[in-house]
């Protein structure tokens, strides 16, 4: 499968709510805070799509890294069902993962709920490791949430699990 990736903006914000509303239910964020997302110069989000099918996105993934700072934080990631396991999900990774080098991060962080093993393997596999756990920070759902660190590796060696 092919897909297009481009810089999110606010004119995407319909889009991008009905796959956060479809994929993440109780954890789903609120138009008003993703407008936020998308709006701050601080946060670089992306939308994925086929190129036949420009309005329909398969996924989206935002990250938040101000220019120079140290730290960079992958604010959500969602691939649409019929996509997981397509390799989408490693795309955008890889991408935001790159963007927050670009931007002078060292160190790149994620929440992932400790019940999504496919999202850890993912995550691993591209060099993240568990640094802490938040109990119970996924509401109303009670589940916790595993920290995850990974330093972004030098531009000339490629990520971690990259062929």
């Amino acid at each position: 499968m092919t897909w297009q990736l481009r810089r999110a903006d606010a004119g995407d914000l319909d889009g991008i709510m009905a796959l956060e509303s479809s994929i993440f239910g109780t954890d789903a964020w609120s138009s008003d805070t993703m407008r936020g997302e998308l709006e701050s110069e601080h946060c670089w989000y992306l939308v994925a799509f086929r190129p036949e099918t420009p309005a329909h996105f398969d996924a989206y993934a935002g990250l938040l890294a101000p220019q120079g700072a140290r730290e960079a934080d992958i604010q959500t990631i969602a691939v649409s069902p019929e996509q997981r396991r397509s390799g989408l999900g490693r795309l955008l990774m890889r991408t935001l993962i790159n963007e927050a080098g670009k931007r002078g991060a060292q160190e790149v962080f994620l929440e992932v709920r400790a019940d999504n093993t496919a999202a850890q393997e993912l995550y691993r596999s591209l060099g993240f490791e568990q640094i802490a756990v938040r109990p119970r920070y996924y509401q109303p759902d009670n589940v916790d949430a595993l920290v995850l660190r990974m330093t972004v590796p030098e531009r000339s060696a490629g990520l971690a699990g990259e062929s």
